[in-house]
């Protein structure tokens, strides 16, 4: 069983000698540079970095964010079914489309929430 897994383990060495060495080279070879505060500053484009630096998002953006991702991992459950739709039902089989059905309603209902609640108003 060991021998299945010799490439893997060989790979995970390799990873962490590569990243070894080059950490190791980097600061052997590395010019030393003297520290300042200004070399130790954050750059923002040429911009002193006064004030706070993270402007404030209204919590609509992260939820739209959310629901973007909600729908968009959905998609992606529903493309490997398409796929295979057409070998799921080959014996006349209306399971997978009933339950597909279901899904894409459940889907449905939550974008009518959603639009229901003002979740994708852009005014408020």
């Amino acid at each position: 069983m060991s021998s299945q897994f010799l490439p893997v383990f060989v790979q995970i060495l390799v990873a962490i000698g590569f990243a070894a060495v080059s950490l190791t080279l980097s600061v052997l070879l590395g010019k030393s540079a003297r520290r300042n505060a200004t070399k130790d500053s954050a750059y923002e484009c040429g911009m002193l970095p006064i004030g706070d630096g993270a402007p404030r998002f209204s919590v609509k953006f992260y939820l739209v964010a959310m629901l973007f991702v909600i729908f968009d991992i959905e998609v992606v459950f529903m493309y490997p079914w398409a796929v295979q739709f057409r070998d799921l039902v080959a014996g006349g089989n209306a399971v997978p489309l009933v339950s597909m059905a279901g899904f894409a309603g459940v889907l449905a209902f939550a974008y009518v929430y959603a639009l229901k609640k003002g979740a994708l108003s852009w005014k408020n």
